[in-house]
């Protein structure tokens, strides 16, 4: 996957309006600059910074890592007061091209469950608990009514954007006005669409209503500028958020285990040769805080806490002789020629134990024109493909890591290599500020939920196609076309067996037998495409 080219809190009865679109974000990211913040996440003291990587390629001995100090026990002697809130972040729900304006959506992050749909007489979109305050049925569920408010499709009460009850059908017409009682409203999350995103404040408390006028989400501008592609794909994946972007922060796995699928130059004819032709990985961590950390590794790597990995390449470009320019970004001043440009972007979002969202984008400033005449779905064919390889392997590893804690994920496998030393960083990020874990709150147990059939864990449909507007369009209008097939099939052999010796040359009776045949097997065909495509494809690495 990494060769892609991403607590129940208490629903409050106090309306939140939500937020519009960021036109200028305050929060910029310049791909090369260090980390900042724009409001610190936590006022006390910050900790001193180690420099800290994966242990040298020289193997110890095993006294002398059993004497060592482990990175934990490090991070546990160093400054105790900063700690992350999960829940005073903004998390990235949905790319807007694959949002519906004309139904809510449902979906969960951080535990929380959520329903998205589109005010129409705000003109934004609204984050609101997918809970009607009535009986506690889901939001999600309803639809958006004739006068553009979501309606509870269980008993028909209607919400307006601020979460106010505007209509409730049972109340008398000439009794006392239930609809306005706050024990009505429904609690609406700060939200807003950045970079073609939607994101939202994982806290209805009235106090974060202005949250967008401290801290907005992390922004980058290649994401907006029209000079890149900004194709994306959002996928539910079977495995949880530290395994998720742990995968993708790998780069010996990203640049070297996956090149056969790639297709990348110098690529081996067998994906097994290419693995086993890996060579060292030079990386250098530069600073780890509370908000993430930056490296140098391939490209400019950097993590935003809580979601966002990325990484910036420059293609054909020496790197001793790469400048970093006023805005931040890397740029080779002597060549007069627009410098080929890639990012690598992954929003990493966990929504349980045990399941995470990716949404992925790698925005480019060349071959622009193929993302322009290229359906996105025929894109998502591959990304889906690499995401499946390496699905069932973390599915397992996280029970593994489960089974040894979270504080020993250091005992959990053997890390010689500065190749992990991006992983070894964001466990030790994970254990000494956020601890140790996700904060789901107390809405689940620490248990993993159980492994299920290969079907249900390698599903394409309910985990990408149903929520993706290009797929489904597709998967749509493909399984049309087999049935056309199947309807010419069938009627090019009634009309030959319906008509009479004399009437239809032989020409004519072998052409429609000829088009019978091929319209079957090409039926046959596009229904295996199709199911393998949009629904179910299994990955065995022993024949790939």
């Amino acid at each position: 996957m990494e060769a892609l080219r991403a607590s129940s809190f208490t629903s409050f009865t106090y309306p939140l309006t939500s937020r519009t679109i960021f036109e200028k974000p305050i929060f910029q990211i310049p791909l090369t600059q260090k980390l900042t913040s724009p409001v610190p996440t936590n006022l006390s003291k910050k900790a001193k910074f180690k420099n800290f990587t994966a242990i040298s390629p020289t193997v110890l001995s095993t006294e002398e890592s059993e004497n060592s100090s482990s990175p934990d026990q490090e991070t546990e002697a160093e400054n105790r007061e900063e700690k992350f809130d999960w829940f005073a972040q903004w998390y990235p729900v949905m790319p807007i091209c694959d949002l519906d304006k004309r139904r809510p959506h449902g979906k969960r992050v951080l535990g929380i469950d959520i329903v998205i749909w589109w005010d129409r007489n705000e003109n934004e979109w609204k984050v609101f608990d997918d809970s009607c305050p009535h009986r506690l049925a889901p939001l999600s569920e309803g639809r958006i009514d004739q006068w553009g408010r979501l309606q509870c499709v269980y008993h028909g009460w209607c919400f307006g954007g601020s979460g106010d009850c505007k209509f409730i059908p049972q109340a008398p017409r000439d009794g006392p006005t239930v609809h306005t009682s706050k024990k009505a409203c429904v609690a609406v999350y700060p939200s807003c669409v950045q970079n073609n995103i939607l994101w939202f404040w994982a806290n209805s408390d009235p106090l974060y209503e202005d949250i967008h006028l401290k801290k907005k989400p992390p922004y980058i501008p290649e994401l907006d500028d029209p000079s890149f592609t900004n194709m994306m794909i959002s996928r539910d994946i079977p495995y949880g958020y530290e395994l998720l972007i742990e995968n993708l922060m790998d780069p010996a796995h990203v640049y070297y285990a996956h090149r056969g699928i790639m297709r990348v130059p110098e690529t081996p004819k067998s994906l097994k040769a290419d693995r086993e032709g890996g060579k060292p990985v030079e990386i250098s961590l530069q600073k780890l805080d509370i908000n993430g950390f930056t490296a140098n590794a391939t490209g400019n790597s950097n993590f935003v806490a809580p979601c966002l990995y990325y990484s910036f390449y420059s293609l054909g470009v020496d790197p001793s002789k790469q400048s970093t320019s006023s805005v931040g970004t890397t740029e080779e001043p002597s060549s007069p020629v627009t410098q080929k440009r890639a990012l690598l972007i992954f929003y990493c979002i966990p929504v349980s134990p045990g399941n995470s969202r990716l949404i992925f984008a790698s925005p480019r400033n060349f071959g622009v024109w193929i993302d322009r005449v290229v359906p996105r779905w025929l894109f998502h064919i591959g990304q889906n493909l690499i995401l499946d390889s390496d699905l069932y392997l973390l599915h397992v590893e996280e029970r593994k890591i489960t089974d040894l804690g979270p504080l020993n994920w250091h005992k959990s496998g053997f890390v010689p290599t500065k190749a992990d030393a991006l992983v070894v960083a964001f466990r030790r990020w994970l254990n000494k500020y956020a601890g140790t874990q996700v904060d789901f709150g107390t809405k689940f147990s620490k248990l993993l939920p159980p492994t299920p059939p290969r079907e249900q864990l390698f599903d394409r449909y309910w985990s990408h196609t149903v929520n993706c507007s290009s797929c489904s369009v597709a998967y749509r209008g493909l399984n049309t076309l087999e049935i056309v097939l199947q309807v010419i099939s069938i009627a090019s052999i009634g009309i030959v067996a319906a008509g009479k010796q004399g009437i239809m040359s032989a020409a004519a009776r072998n052409s429609l037998v000829c088009m019978a045949v091929l319209c079957f097997v090409a039926s046959k065909w596009l229904s295996h495409f199709i199911y393998k495509t949009f629904r179910y494809h299994d990955y065995d690495h022993a024949f790939r």
